[in-house]
């Protein structure tokens, strides 16, 4: 974008109105009751990766409706997620972070999640089921779909590929909450794009996390996304819709369930945004959309000039606040 697509003073008081429909509440009460009920069926493998101070293991995990366990074993073999978790290797009880990963990608390694292991914290990463990393997608989607993940299952929310993903995404949430080793009241989420999208979501649906750290957050306010957006996986669906343009009522439908700016209201633990304001993928009005629907305890910082990317201030930033929030 040559400039951001609104002026400053515009950005800041753009909210845009809730689409959520008759039954969204329940929706998520429903989705979410039945993610925490499900087993988690975590496997931890070690991994030697001669750090000192911290050790690290191969993460696996059970996905939302995925298989159930098989007689004898840890879980079924479709549906399993992957990640990978770091922790102090002395005893006692730690905060704990969990990280999610940006569209198509793949989760962070353990040498991404040694700096803030170091300081005293148990960190855990997910692969988001079907994308770039080691997580199987068991789900079964109805119908076909635009190249991507962005148009699986959209006739129909309940059949969303994003309703799995968000349910994944608590639970590998409850998965580092219930470790021995960490302290379940003092929890951040965090990713950038896609994750900071996830974490969004999930410190709505979830009242675990102290601190929400999304970085240039996709998967918010989509309605105006899909209008504006030149680049990236909001496309997506305009292109689905080319094919399909008499489903368009539907697919705004289903995405309402899922727009950040339906879920932010519910956000009720401190949260700290980045955005920048030449960002072609997910443009800086689609996040201050869901940014001015949040009541709690809340920061957005700026970076005028860059595009889809966090600036190594911002990681700083991060790292600051999770010190000072979670108290290692």
């Amino acid at each position: 974008m040559p400039s951001i697509d609104m002026p400053l003073e515009q950005l800041r008081q753009y909210k845009p109105p809730l689409y959520r429909e008759g039954d969204f509440e329940s929706f998520w009460e429903t989705t979410t009751a039945e993610a925490l009920k499900q087993p988690i069926n975590a496997e931890l493998i070690p991994y030697d990766l001669r750090t000192k101070g911290v050790v690290c293991y191969a993460v696996r995990f059970d996905g939302y409706r995925g298989a159930p366990p098989q007689q004898g074993g840890q879980g079924g073999q479709a549906g399993r997620i992957a990640g990978w978790y770091v922790r102090p290797e002395s005893r006692g009880k730690f905060p704990g972070v969990c990280i999610y990963h940006g569209y198509s990608g793949r989760g962070a390694r353990p040498l991404d999640m040694l700096a803030l292991a170091a300081q005293g914290i148990c960190v855990l990463s997910m692969d988001c089921r079907g994308q770039n990393g080691q997580s199987q997608d068991a789900a079964a989607y109805p119908e076909g779909h635009q190249i991507g993940w962005m148009t699986q299952g959209i006739r129909d929310p309940r059949n969303y590929y994003y309703r799995y993903l968000y349910a994944d995404a608590l639970r590998s949430l409850e998965l580092l909450a219930h470790r021995d080793e960490v302290d379940p009241k003092r929890l951040a989420i965090t990713g950038a794009s896609q994750g900071g999208g996830l974490s969004l979501a999930v410190a709505a649906l979830s009242d675990r996390p102290l601190l929400a750290l999304p970085d240039i957050p996709f998967l918010c306010d989509y309605r105006r996304a899909i209008e504006i957006s030149p680049a990236g996986p909001y496309s997506e669906i305009p292109a689905f819709l080319k094919s399909f343009p008499h489903l368009y009522e539907t697919v705004i439908r289903t995405l309402s369930y899922f727009d950040n700016v339906n879920l932010a209201p519910w956000i009720s633990c401190q949260t700290i945004v980045s955005n920048c304001l030449w960002d072609d993928v997910c443009p800086p009005s689609t996040i201050f959309g869901v940014y001015n629907h949040i009541t709690a305890d809340k920061r957005i910082d700026l970076y005028p000039y860059h595009k889809h990317e966090v600036p190594y201030e911002q990681s700083e930033t991060r790292f600051r606040a999770i010190i000072e929030t979670l108290r290692p």
